[in-house]
Order: structure tokens, then C-alpha cells, then sequence
């Protein structure tokens, strides 16, 4: 029978492994619909590039800094360059385990360049998707997932709305601070032009493909399928997202008059961050109010962004950054006494506000970890690279051009006339 079981939750590992690496299509889709077309192509290839780059960092040092034994304050040291064989005696392959946990790091990345879209250099992403593979991500995991004082303190993280979410979405925030604004984003009177998305059916693709690959996030967090708890983490997140939806659906009606199509999406979304720390903390019930919540502060959160000038092209701060702060601090209201396994119940389950008190200090910390050390690199970068940002007229004609002298939609810049010579 063990050795069933050890097959069933090594199969489910990597079932749920290959549903989050398809969050990278649905991220692509995302941030290609939700900005202009004359940079769809380097979004796609950038995302597809730097996964890849993740991978290989992960493999020789993330997960080792992860999980590794022999840790200091910041990271374990041991399991470096992971050769595939098993560690230790867990219930599932550990190779299986190690390919879900790189799937994590690699969302994580794709997340931060948010905060670069549509006006950095190629080699930006380059450089900064190998020490954020390497400093920043496996530090904030290793607290919370790899043993870490917050591990010790009982911080309640179940699938990452701090460790992947919150942690990307901080570096999302160093770049946008340091990147500067789009060029046509704000007026020198500091009001708001919209630069809409070129195609609000790949978004909204991609947001489907991003809900469906959150089973496997959410879902895959229990590591094995013995007891069909997975079963209970599926449903809060699926229900959470549909609540996410439907307030940002209202509040966006309420207060525009009409109800706006990517703030609906940015709902469905931000109610998939916050139910990820508390998916599996939670009952039915409470994940619906998280779910609504965070529709409703995504909204305003949008709103307090452009306020400050901060020009986020695809919302990493307040879907990603926002909405991960409250998941996360939610498990410190509603855990029940029967689903904390980890740490304490929350304050309306009798806890008190010990739990709660542990959720902001894991929050707090790991942000400004996640941004300084981030804002760091890539203030050193700056320096080094002599700037990460593309010249005027290299933003104007488009990345896909500028930066790989080429067209994610050829047929709409190049004329008639060199169509036709080219297919001659």
C-alpha cells in the first residue's frame, strides 16, 4: 500500500508541477492582452527565456538555499546542483518535488517583470532573473517553506501568497520606482492616461489558463493525495476567485457607472492571491469573504498607484502585492482550530491576536526584504549597465523591434508592398 501511495503523490506532484509551469502561458497571454502590440512578441519570448534561466539557477543553488540543510539566518547549504535522487524519507519522489518547487520560483520571476513591461533592455531581464533566482526568492521561501525563524514562529503560508506572490510583486515595485513611468502614462499636472491593452480576449484567456493552473498551485501545496484533502483546497480557491470576480464586477459599476472588464479579471485574480495563503486554513465560508475582499482593494489599489505615479502595466502591485497581504493576514482572522496545522487558529476562531500578530511580521519582513534587496540590484545594475531602460525612440518603435528586430504581429507594421516582396 505505501508504495501506491508513494506513486499516487508522486504523480500528483507532478501533475501539479506542469499545471503551474502552464501558468507561464497564461501569464503571457496576460501581459501580451493587457499591453500594446508592438511588444507582444518580446513578451512572449522574454517569459518563455527567462524561465528557462530560472530553472538552471534553481536547480544549482535555489533549491538548496530552499530546503538545504547546514542553514544560517538566510538559507540552507546543502543540495546544490540536485542530481534527481531521492532525499530523505518523504512520501513522494523527491525529483517530483523539486520541479513543483521550481515551478513556484519561476512564477515568483515571471511576476516581478510585471514592473518591467514595455521599456526595459532585454539584458535587464537577463541579469536580474539570475539574483532573484538567487537572493531574493530562496531567502523569503526558506523563512517561511524551508524551516526558516518564520517557519519556527508558525507563519501560515500555504501555497505562497507571501513566499511567490507578495515577494514578486515587491521586486515588481523596485523596478517600476526605478524604470520610471511609460512614456504618455502621466501629465505634467500628474493626471492619468490610460494606455489600454491591446487585446482584452488575451487577457482574459490568460486569466482562465491562470485559474485552472491554480489547482495545481493551490491543490498541489498538499503534496499527497492520501486523505483527499486537495479536494477541500481546490474548492476554496475556486470560490474565492468567482467571489474576486463578482465584487470587482460591483464596485467597479458602483463607482464608474459601468461595469470595466480588467478590473472584473484583476478580481478574479486577486481573489486566486489571497485564498492561496488561507486555501487550505479556511472554511468555505470565509473563502468567499477573502475572495470579495480582495476584488473590492484590488480595485482601490489600482486607484492609490496611479496616485502615487507609479505606472504597473499589468497590476503586479495591487493583484499580486495587495491582495497577497491580505490573504496572507486572513489566516490570522479565520483559521479554524481544525485546519491550523500549522501555527495557531485565527482571531474569530478564539485565537486571539497571536497568529495575526505572526502574519504581519512575516508579511512586513518579507517586503521589505523582497524590495530592498531588489532595489539594490537593480539600482547596481543601473549603474553597472548604464541604465535599464530602452532610449525614446527604442519605447516608441516598440521592443519587438528594438530589441529583437522583429514583429509579434508582422502584418500589422509591415506595408502591403513588402508583404508582397517577401512573399515573392
Amino acid at each position: 500500500m505505501e508504495g501506491i501511495l508513494f506513486s499516487l503523490n508522486s504523480v500528483w506532484l507532478m501533475l501539479g508541477a506542469l499545471l503551474v509551469i502552464l501558468m507561464q502561458g497564461g501569464f503571457i497571454l496576460l501581459e501580451a492582452g493587457s499591453t500594446r502590440m508592438k511588444n507582444a512578441g518580446h513578451i512572449a519570448g522574454k517569459t518563455v527565456f527567462t524561465f528557462g534561466l530560472a530553472s538552471i539557477v534553481f536547480w544549482a543553488v535555489g533549491y538548496g538555499f530552499i530546503f538545504g540543510e547546514n542553514a544560517n539566518f538566510f538559507v540552507g547549504l546543502s543540495d546544490f546542483f540536485y542530481s534527481g535522487e531521492q532525499l530523505g524519507d518523504m512520501p513522494y519522489a523527491t525529483a517530483a518535488f523539486f520541479l513543483f518547487q521550481l515551478a513556484f520560483a519561476g512564477i515568483s520571476l515571471t511576476i516581478a517583470f510585471g514592473g518591467f513591461a514595455e521599456r526595459a533592455k532585454l539584458s535587464a531581464y537577463v541579469v536580474f532573473a539570475i539574483l532573484f533566482s538567487v537572493v531574493v526568492y530562496p531567502v523569503v521561501a526558506h523563512w517561511i517553506w524551508g524551516g526558516g525563524w518564520l517557519a519556527e514562529h508558525g507563519k501560515q503560508d500555504f501555497a505562497g501568497s507571501t513566499v511567490v506572490h507578495l515577494t514578486g510583486a515587491m521586486a515588481a515595485f523596485a523596478a517600476t520606482v526605478l524604470l520610471k513611468p511609460r512614456i504618455g502614462k502621466f501629465n505634467k499636472n500628474g493626471t492619468v492616461n490610460n494606455i489600454f491593452g491591446h487585446n482584452q480576449v488575451y487577457t482574459a484567456l490568460g486569466v482562465i489558463v491562470l485559474w485552472v493552473g491554480w489547482f495545481g498551485f493551490n491543490g498541489g501545496s498538499t503534496l499527497v493525495v492520501d486523505d483527499g484533502f486537495f479536494g477541500f483546497v481546490a474548492l476554496n480557491t475556486n470560490i474565492a476567485a468567482g467571489a474576486g470576480a463578482v465584487a470587482a464586477l460591483i464596485i467597479s459599476w458602483v463607482v464608474l457607472g459601468k461595469s470595466d472588464i480588467p478590473t472584473i479579471l484583476n478580481g478574479a485574480l486577486a481573489g486566486l492571491v489571497a485564498i492561496t495563503a488561507s486555501c487550505a486554513f479556511v472554511e468555505t465560508w470565509a473563502a468567499v469573504v477573502i475572495g470579495f475582499i480582495a476584488g473590492i482593494l484590488v480595485f482601490y489599489s489600482v486607484k492609490f498607484f496611479d496616485r502615487l505615479k507609479v505606472d504597473d502595466p499589468i497590476y503586479a502591485l495591487s493583484v499580486h502585492g495587495a491582495a497577497g497581504i491580505w490573504g496572507t493576514l486572513s489566516t490570522g482572522l479565520f483559521a479554524t482550530p481544525e485546519l491550523a496545522t500549522v501555527g495557531q487558529p485565527g482571531l474569530f476562531y478564539g485565537g486571539g491576536f497571536s497568529q495575526l500578530g505572526v502574519q504581519a511580521l512575516g508579511v512586513s519582513v518579507s517586503a521589505v526584504y523582497a524590495f530592498g534587496v531588489s532595489f539594490a540590484i537593480l539600482f547596481i545594475m543601473k549603474k553597472v549597465m548604464k541604465g535599464l531602460r530602452v532610449s525614446e525612440e527604442e519605447e516608441i518603435i516598440g521592443l519587438d523591434v528594438s530589441e529583437h528586430g522583429t514583429y509579434g504581429y508582422p502584418e500589422a507594421f509591415i506595408t502591403n508592398e513588402k508583404t508582397n516582396k517577401i512573399a515573392n
